[in-house]
Order: structure tokens, then sequence, then C-alpha cells
């Protein structure tokens, strides 16, 4: 079987009406797939003005707004109309890429048609319960995430430290590494802007600490700012440059306060934002992955982060970083104190990060995933 054969059926709950680092790369790995001949069909919910152009057909899947975040989508199933699309599309194999509702019914259209399934994971949702106080949940959601990956012929997930929490979890036996690239047009060091940093009132010698990501509070945003109050307490001159929008900006603002907010960037304009930062925070260990991560380091700059999965995969600790373990707002406020004093070692941690950005090549991180279609397609049709 060659890559032009396959037939890959993509259900996703957020395919392009938002964006965010998942869907940045599921898109990017359909684009991939058509440019190898391969035919491709998406089922996501879909809203009247998306974040961004789809990768591929796309057909809609009945959704409704989740409460408190109206800004996402909850998939309802796949009702005949996409049933009766889906067996005209004739896939050999079927991807999944987010825990819902319509995922759980694709998997069983897919067991009744005999095509195999493979599971992409990309967020750690079994944490998410944590930050709305429902952390006593979070084994109900483990093992209903286990029986749908039990039921997939095999996942991929973006690290080998999420690998190994997955085995841990005991999800599955059939797991390889599909983990992100960065582009290197968009983010990179020279793309920092002196300008553009003094039009949001940063001076040319201010030390920036950066927040990049959705304003959410599963990213983190509470140990963020306690971190923040930390540094203020010790007197470490710094500023905060936060980058991004979501529901929670009104609370990280107060949280905040003399915090600068770039809001809401993307392309070029991302790039520079980011670049002209001077010191990475990512506090989150909710990512599998990290994409802001290593956007970061191809920037430049030195990254504190969570010893957790993704960003320990990623961040070389002492050499492109700072890795420190979760939920210490005193330890990552030690580890990101020497940053802000000392320019050399963050210039040479900024530059150890951005070379080691430059292995992250995203066709042949596609391709990985390319050959685990075609040996479950193979398997199948064997």
């Amino acid at each position: 079987m060659k890559t032009s054969d396959l037939r890959i059926a993509l259900f996703s709950g957020n395919y392009n009406y938002t964006r965010d680092g998942a869907n940045q790369a599921l898109n990017r790995l359909m684009g991939y797939m058509l440019r190898q001949g391969a035919s491709v069909r998406v089922y996501s919910p879909t809203v009247p003005e998306p974040a961004f152009e789809p990768t591929g057909d796309l057909v809609s899947v009945p959704s409704i707004s989740i409460p408190g975040r109206s800004e996402f989508q909850f998939p309802l199933g796949v009702p005949s109309r996409v049933r009766n699309d889906l067996e005209n599309f004739r896939p050999n194999i079927l991807h999944i890429a987010s825990p819902d509702v319509s995922a759980h019914r694709a998997v069983t259209w897919a067991r009744n048609h005999d095509v195999p399934v493979l599971s992409s994971v990309h967020t750690r949702f079994e944490t998410y319960p944590r930050y709305y106080g429902l952390g006593f949940t979070e084994p109900l959601v483990e093992s209903i995430l286990r029986r749908l990956y039990r039921r997939c012929d095999a996942l991929v997930a973006p690290s080998q430290s999420m690998i190994e929490t997955l085995r841990e979890q005991e999800m599955h036996d059939d797991i390889s590494l599909w983990t992100r690239g960065v582009d290197r047009t968009v983010f990179a060091s020279d793309k920092r802007d002196l300008a553009w940093r003094r039009k949001l009132g940063l001076a040319d010698d201010d030390v920036a600490i950066v927040f990049l990501g959705r304003l959410v509070m599963e990213k983190g945003l509470d140990i963020f700012a306690e971190t923040i109050v930390q540094l203020r307490r010790k007197q470490v001159p710094h500023k905060v440059l936060v980058i991004g929008d979501g529901p929670a900006r009104g609370w990280f603002e107060k949280a905040l306060p003399g915090g600068t907010f770039a809001g809401f960037q993307t392309g070029a304009d991302l790039g520079r934002a980011l670049a002209s930062g001077d010191i990475f925070f990512n506090p989150s260990i909710t990512e599998t992955f990290g994409n802001v991560t290593l956007e970061a380091m191809a920037c430049g700059l030195p990254v504190v982060a969570a010893g957790a999965t993704g960003a320990s995969s990623l961040v070389s600790d002492g050499e492109t970083g700072r890795l420190v373990p979760p939920g210490s707002a005193e330890a990552f406020a030690e580890a990101i104190a020497p940053y802000c004093t000392d320019h050399g070692l963050r210039a040479r941690h900024g530059a150890a990060g951005e070379a080691r950005s430059k292995d992250y090549n995203w066709d042949a991180i596609n391709q990985a995933v390319a050959d685990t279609y075609l040996r479950l397609a193979e398997a199948r049709s064997g």
C-alpha cells in the first residue's frame, strides 16, 4: 500500500473554529497527507466565522456551545447524515483527535465497518477538573479516556514523556511518537522588535517574562500570577508580557497589576511578540507537548517550565532553561530570578534553545503519522 492509497477520515472536536496548537498540528498533518496524494475528509463542529480556513474537505457535525465557555463547541454525535457521508467516502483509516461523543460514535462506526482507528492525544483532559474545583472526578475522566483509547488500534502522542504517562495509565500498548514542528519563517530570534516593545511601554533594558496562550485557568494562570508576586517580594527586576486572550483575561489582569497585555496575536505578529520577550514562563501541566514552548525556544528565549509532560521532553534543564516541579510558585521564582539579572545566562540558554528547535522539521514529523496510518491499514487489509 502507498500513501496515495490512504483514505483518511478525521474526527476533531475543534478543527478550525478557534485556533490552538492541536488544530494547527492537525491541519498541517492533513495538508501533508494531501500533498502525498492521500484522500482526506474531516468531521468537526463548525461556526459561521471560523478562525481560519480548514485544510481538506470539512463536514459539519452537530454541536452546542459549552456553558461558560461559549467559544468552544461540544460535538453531539454522528447522525445519519454524517454516517452516510462516511460510508460514501469509504475511509480505510479513521483518526480521532478529541475524546468527545462524536469520537466515541465514530469508533463504533469504524468497528462495525472493519476500519482501523488511530487516536492522537493532544491534551491531558483528565487534569482539567482540578482547575474548576472538581479534582475528585479525575479518576472517572481517566477511566472514560481509557475505555475510548483501548477501542482504538493505536495511539500517537507528541512527546516521549506523554507516551510514558499513557502507558502508566494503561491507555494502550501501541503508542508511537508524533511530535511537533515549528515554522522558522515565523518564530526566530531575529523577529525581535524593540520599537514594538517601546509602543507597549517596555524599555529596551526591561526584562520581560512572557506568558503565551489562551487565558484560561487550566493553563496555570494562578501559578504564573503567584510566581510574579514572589518575584516582586524578592525585588527581582522584571516586567510581564502577556500574549493571548480568553475568558480569564479579567482575572489575570487583576492578578498582574502593571502587566503588559498584548492581546491575541497570530502569524508574523505572534512571532514578533514572542521574540520581543526575554524569558518564557510556562507553568501549565495540561499540555502533552507544548507548542508554545518550542516556539519560544525558536525565538531564542530561555524557558522556565513545569517539569511535566510536554516541556520535559523539550527543555534541557540547565542548558536551554529550567524545569521546575509543578505547582510551587516559590520554586518557579527561584528558577526565573537568575535570568532576570544575568544577561549572559539569558543569552546562552536562549541560543541553545534556538539551536535545538532546528531539529523539529514538520514534514519528517508528519511522515511518522503517515507510516502509522499505512501500518494499520495494511494490517487490516492483509
